[in-house]
């Protein structure tokens, strides 16, 4: 009896380890070695065939310009020109450029509220001296009936 029940426990291990690797190869990879056929793991006869192509995980690279290497110094990526390599990744260069976006959307930021500042103090200031559209344009109408009467006159 006790060899029976030695032998069930094996066979449950051997089951369990195929069921591992069935549903590690049910993974998406590229060379698996293990299938599983009606349940049962099976390793395939042959050898595995090469490949017919070779994927390269190499990463593109890019020389970059004379304005891209102002932009790599800008955004604080490189201290001088000189450290600056022949090559760099294109992430790298989207990172400084995005970095040198949000300086400049800062800086952006700031002049419209310095220039919204300026305006409201140069309003005050206007409203002080009773300067004002509706005045400006009374006089202006005011000038321009004046000029219209005098050219009426002399013709």
């Amino acid at each position: 009896m006790g060899s029976l029940r030695g032998l069930r426990l094996a066979a449950g291990n051997y089951f369990r380890l195929c069921e591992r690797d069935a549903s590690s190869s049910l993974r998406p990879t590229r060379n698996s070695d293990s299938k599983r056929i009606n349940g049962f793991c099976t390793k395939p006869q042959e050898s595995p065939k090469a490949p017919t192509h070779t994927y390269s995980h190499r990463v593109p690279l890019h020389k970059p310009t004379d304005w891209e290497k102002k932009i790599l110094i800008w955004s604080g990526r490189f201290k001088k020109e000189d450290e600056i390599p022949e090559t760099i990744s294109f992430e790298m260069l989207d990172a400084a450029k995005n970095k040198i976006r949000v300086k400049i959307s800062y800086v952006m930021i700031a002049l419209t509220v310095a220039g919204c500042i300026l305006m409201i103090i140069e309003g005050k200031k206007a409203a002080k001296r009773n300067e004002s559209l509706a005045s400006m344009n009374l006089e202006k109408k005011a000038r321009l009936r004046e000029e219209a009467a005098v050219k009426a006159k002399t013709e």
